[in-house]
């Protein structure tokens, strides 16, 4: 079986595309980024987008992976993502203790201000010894809900987000996703 694993992952690098798929007995997928370092459990296959955003501290790329779910009844979510970006070492790195705080709370803020929401809660975390913050946002007129677990692991950010309705923002399936999320290194 190792060695299957083994194949599948090698041919998928080798067709470019760094991501191992394996359904579980569940219906949900292990799904394994290899250029991304984490690993999520998610109940689709993932897809990739990379977009490069010039900024004040030069070109970063921002790689997003999601799966969004059909519109459908009994759908708990509409959209399962993660997302990374590698800063330079200089701009923002985990070891920087005295930034932290400031670089999460502006992530946060801007995240609210682009979709016009608010703030319902956010708190410190850490992930595998990684400063990070989990928050929720409530946007289109309190109708809409995303609830993000972030963190700086060395100068790589991590956003792990899903996306839902008011009334169905405590579904377990959501903290499943956001709880499955694991970094390939760890400190």
């Amino acid at each position: 079986m190792q060695k299957l694993l083994f194949l599948i992952l090698m041919a998928g690098l080798s067709a470019g595309s760094p991501t191992l798929f394996a359904q579980s007995n569940d219906g949900w997928e292990n799904f394994t980024s290899v250029d991304g370092l984490f690993k999520v459990r998610t109940p689709g296959e993932m897809q990739h987008k990379a977009d490069t955003i010039s900024t004040k501290i030069g070109k970063l790329v921002y790689h997003t992976y999601f799966y969004q779910e059909a519109l459908a009844e009994g759908a708990d979510n509409f959209i399962y993502m993660v997302s990374y970006v590698d800063y330079p070492s200089t701009a923002v790195h985990s070891d920087s203790t005295d930034l932290i705080p400031e670089f999460f709370e502006a992530t946060m803020d801007q995240a609210t201000f682009s979709i016009a929401g608010d703030i319902i809660y956010d708190n410190s975390i850490s992930v595998d010894g990684y400063p990070g913050h989990i928050w929720r946002i409530n946007y289109n007129n309190g109708q809409g809900v995303i609830k993000t677990k972030a963190l700086l692991a060395n100068n790589r950010y991590y956003s792990i987000q899903a996306v839902t309705i008011k009334d169905l923002a405590l579904n377990s399936t959501l903290d499943r996703f956001l709880d499955s999320f694991q970094l390939l290194h760890s400190k």
